[in-house]
């Protein structure tokens, strides 16, 4: 059964519960599991709204649930798998305050990718955007993200809706391949990478890190690194600097990935270990950012934790 996932622009909350309430409602009569992720008040809105109705409602908020893309991408997936044989209904308002432009773009690809994960779940997901209040990139981007549209005037097929790789090597031709001058640089060539290991380490201690968020970054270099000395040509590299709040660790190799990665590589949830891709998505599990790119001039993993 296809997805159906379809953005819903709304102003203030008498229109929003309008809309979202018959939704759920009409999960709870075809007896699909029902979820609702909102932000506040519109999620206390939801809970009075429904009073006894909302009994088997789950409800979260998204100022929490809504914390880093590839993990809510996973937990949704959990949501689904769990659920199985039933349906999932899901109403989904996305948290687009306190993201800087990069963490934005992933957050925007991020429902993009919806449409390809859940592709054949059956489940329904209804994405609120209040119009009223957020940028007009964020709007533009929904209608990109959506193949569903409900706005003034129209309620059905989004005509500006992209396919979701296309609409993701759009977000990968934004990589910039630039270091600053600062960059400390440390060659990657040998098998044994406990210098590695402890080069990130100890960089990571520097720059503050938790001690959960370093480990958790040493394992995601370590891997990126394994996988240039099996799959790469020398000379292969890694780069660390500051950016802003950022550290940034970067893994380069001179090889030619062929063939190349398209833009759902690593993004899309592994079934196994052994399902390509499944490094990369667990090292996007692991930071807070992972850039990918391969080109004539060799292949770059950049990973950003703050």
């Amino acid at each position: 059964m296809a997805l159906e996932h379809k953005a819903f622009m709304y102003r203030g909350t008498d229109e929003f519960l309008s809309v979202t309430v018959p939704y759920l409602e009409s999960g709870l009569e075809r007896g699909q599991v029902v979820i609702a992720v909102a932000r506040e008040p519109n999620l206390t809105a939801l809970r009075d709204s429904l009073g006894a109705r909302g009994d088997t409602v789950a409800f979260l908020d998204s100022a929490t649930f809504y914390q880093h893309p590839v993990r809510t991408l996973r937990d949704y997936q959990s949501i689904v798998k769990g659920s199985a044989p039933r349906t999932v209904c899901a109403l989904a308002e996305p948290l687009w305050t306190g993201w800087d432009e990069r963490q934005t773009l992933e957050w925007v690809r991020y429902e993009s990718l919806i449409n390809v994960v859940f592709g054949d779940s059956g489940a329904r997901a209804l994405c609120p955007y209040d119009a009223g209040e957020l940028p007009q990139r964020v709007l533009d981007e929904a209608r990109r993200t959506h193949p569903l549209l409900l706005a003034p005037g129209h309620d059905g097929q989004n005509a500006d809706y992209v396919d979701p790789v296309e609409f993701g090597s759009g977000c990968d031709g934004r990589f910039r391949s630039d270091r600053p001058a600062d960059t400390e640089y440390l060659p990657i060539d040998g098998d044994d990478l406990h210098a590695l290991r402890v080069f990130v380490g100890e960089r990571a201690r520097r720059h503050g890190l938790a001690k959960q968020q370093a480990q958790n970054l040493v394992t995601a270099v370590n891997e990126v690194a394994a996988n240039a000395l099996q799959h790469g040509t020398p000379p292969i590299g890694l780069w660390v600097w500051q950016d802003g709040a950022d550290l940034v660790c970067e893994v380069g190799d001179n090889g030619f990935w062929s063939p190349g990665p398209d833009s759902l590589t690593g993004f899309v949830p592994p079934d196994s270990a052994l399902q390509r891709g499944f490094g990369l998505w667990t090292v996007r599990l692991l930071v807070d950012l992972m850039e990918l790119r391969a080109g004539w001039d060799g292949t770059f993993v950049r990973l950003r934790c703050r």
